[in-house]
């Protein structure tokens, strides 16, 4: 027997105004998927536009019925009542001042978010005083304050925060974010790095634990999924941070542990047979990874092995040294993605997880037979970056299909975002995809959908992957930013609420939690949005190591964006005008000296 609702609930609605009419004080707005509700403005209720970080209040409540014309996209918040079929608005969050407008569109949007994360993880892991990795600790709580009782030095946390230092100095120019990302790298280098003479490879420990003066490496992972196991992603994020400040340095020395930890790869994670693809977990003393000793982990391949090379670290190797190696490594994992991954006669969802055979493992850990919503779009997004690099109608297809599958089965249509982990196939009498722990939405697969329909938008000029971007990049603007405490929230619920009950969810640092998607997602927001959809120019910045960079040629395109769409406009030295550079090319001829200088370049959209 069904019961009826007849209980008061609030709740959060997206969409776009139908029509606002005067004397009933009430205006339609229509959802993402087409539905139509009635929404009556409470007499109590005010109204904002989205806000950034380093902003005053932007208040719009004495202007807000004015401003609800048609086609405009809103969220309001409020509360459904059983004796009636309007929706009660208590609250309602603009995306723009003008009704066409989204505030994340400015050109300027990203790089201020960017800069005030990178002031915030400052702070909080460094105080007022020197970047001293030593009192780095990977456990923030939500206020930015250290954990007293963790002294566990993670290196892809680290690698992580690194990254987002470096990425906020490339889109900044702050040197104290530079100072930061070299202080990090160098940090990895003294302690988290193992050096194989006789194999002539690096690989990454799992982390530290730093007590005073003393200090315990640990070398294995100690994660249940991954314990007593070196996983595939660990050393691949170990690379994160260090190829990020590469790309800004052009140090030698990160080149040269790159090489070594890339020879890890192809010589141990790599399955040379016809098979191919990488293996996910090495045992920690054989470096086998067919071992008895990985248990569920033996001979495995999933995702992360396969295809978290591009983004964490392979694609800003590929665009700092334009090594033909690089880019067949790229070719190579996406092939692989594009071959094995897609499983539609089934799902939806792209299968993630794999035997050595590239059969299907569905009885793996905490996976199963279920679908991290994020990887999908993840996928999506990667494959039109590597489609400017090496163009196949295969990479556009699968981007496309699954650009096309994920709005009905992984995002929320009635109040904007997108879900989490989601079981990949319906079960009898079902006809909605299950969530496997919640409905809560992190805010890292965000990221995920808005880079995906963002460059989607940008390469194939499609207004329906617009309007997504937009969307997602409202929702995330609107519902992740600690606008109070600073930072981003690791999750919020379905509404937009923020989550703290307690444990990584309640922190802005944790294993899961570091510098990185909140930083990447700025950057590449604020490059795809400018340079191909909004055709506005953007600076960036590079100091590098008089030498450094092979023949002083420094590479300066942003990402891996369609040929022929971005040049150099203008280029300076030291706040000096330099004209030294390939427009087109996207390098700049640096200057012999024994000084670092500071490089600044602007690049336009043609």
């Amino acid at each position: 027997m069904t019961t009826k609702v007849e209980f008061t609930f609030s709740d959060l609605i997206a969409g776009y105004v139908t029509e606002y009419d005067g004397n009933s004080d009430t205006f339609g707005l229509k959802t993402s998927d087409g539905r139509e509700f009635q929404v009556k403005i409470s007499p109590m209720a005010f109204a904002k536009v989205i806000q950034n970080f380093d902003e005053g209040y932007p208040d719009a409540t004495a202007a807000m019925r004015a401003m609800l014309l048609p086609g405009r996209y809103l969220f309001t918040y409020g509360v459904f009542y059983p004796d009636s079929d309007r929706f009660d608005a208590k609250q309602i969050v603009f995306a723009g001042r003008q009704r066409t407008d989204y505030v994340f569109e400015k050109q300027d949007w990203w790089v201020k978010q960017v800069n005030a994360l990178g002031k915030f993880y400052l702070k909080a892991q460094f105080g007022e005083g020197e970047y001293d990795y030593r009192n780095y600790r990977t456990t923030l709580n939500l206020s930015g304050i250290q954990s007293t009782t963790n002294f566990r030095q993670e290196t892809d946390t680290i690698s992580r925060l690194v990254y987002g230092f470096a990425t906020a100095f490339m889109m900044t120019g702050n040197d104290s974010f530079l100072k930061a990302a070299e202080r990090g790298t160098e940090y990895l280098r003294e302690h988290m790095r193992f050096v194989d003479l006789d194999e002539g490879i690096v690989y990454w420990y799992h982390g530290i634990d730093v007590k005073g003066e003393k200090e315990d490496k640990i070398f294995a992972s100690e994660f249940g999924d991954d314990y007593y196991a070196i996983p595939a992603y660990e050393q691949i994020y170990a690379l994160a941070g260090p190829i990020q400040t590469y790309r800004c340095t052009g140090d030698p020395r990160i080149m040269d542990d790159t090489e070594k930890t890339i020879k890890l790869f192809n010589e141990f994670f790599l399955d040379k047979t016809e098979k191919g693809g990488y293996f996910s977990h090495l045992d920690p003393l054989t470096l086998d990874p067919r071992s008895e000793t990985l248990g569920h982990n033996k001979g495995t391949k999933n995702w992360n092995s396969v295809g978290d090379h591009a983004p964490a670290y392979l694609i800003n190797l590929w665009l700092a040294t334009g090594k033909q190696e690089y880019a067949d490594m790229l070719e190579y994992t996406f092939d692989t993605i594009e071959k094995y991954f897609p499983d539609y006669d089934n799902s939806p969802f792209v299968q993630e997880r794999f035997h050595e055979d590239w059969s299907h493992d569905q009885s793996w850990g905490w996976q199963q037979n279920r679908a991290v919503v994020g990887h999908n779009l993840k996928i999506s997004w990667n494959l039109m970056r590597m489609q400017s690099l090496k163009a196949k109608e295969s990479y556009v297809n699968l981007a496309q299909k699954i650009a096309d599958l994920m709005p009905d089965v992984g995002s929320d249509q009635q109040r904007g975002g997108w879900y989490d982990v989601v079981e990949r196939t319906l079960a009898e009498g079902e006809d909605s995809y299950r969530f496997v722990w919640h409905d809560r939405k992190a805010w890292w697969q965000q990221e995920q959908a808005i880079l995906a329909y963002m460059i989607l938008t940008g390469t194939l000029n499609n207004k329906e992957y617009h309007r997504l971007a937009r969307e997602a990049a409202a929702f995330y603007n609107a519902w992740f930013l600690d606008l109070e405490e600073g930072g981003v929230y690791f999750n919020v619920l379905a509404n937009g609420i923020p989550y703290l009950a307690g444990g990584n969810e309640r922190g802005k640092g944790s294993h899961s939690m570091s510098g990185y998607h909140s930083f990447e997602l700025c950057y590449l927001a604020a490059v795809y949005t400018n340079l191909l959809i909004t055709k506005q120019p953007m600076d960036f910045y590079f100091k590098p190591i008089p030498g450094g960079f092979p023949d002083n040629i420094l590479r300066v395109s942003p990402d891996i964006l369609p040929p022929g769409s971005v040049k150099i406009g203008k280029c300076e030295i030291d706040g000096e005008p330099y004209s030294n550079f390939d427009a087109e090319a996207l390098t700049v001829t640096l200057p012999k000296t024994s000084e670092r200088v500071k490089v600044k370049v602007q690049i336009v959209p043609v």
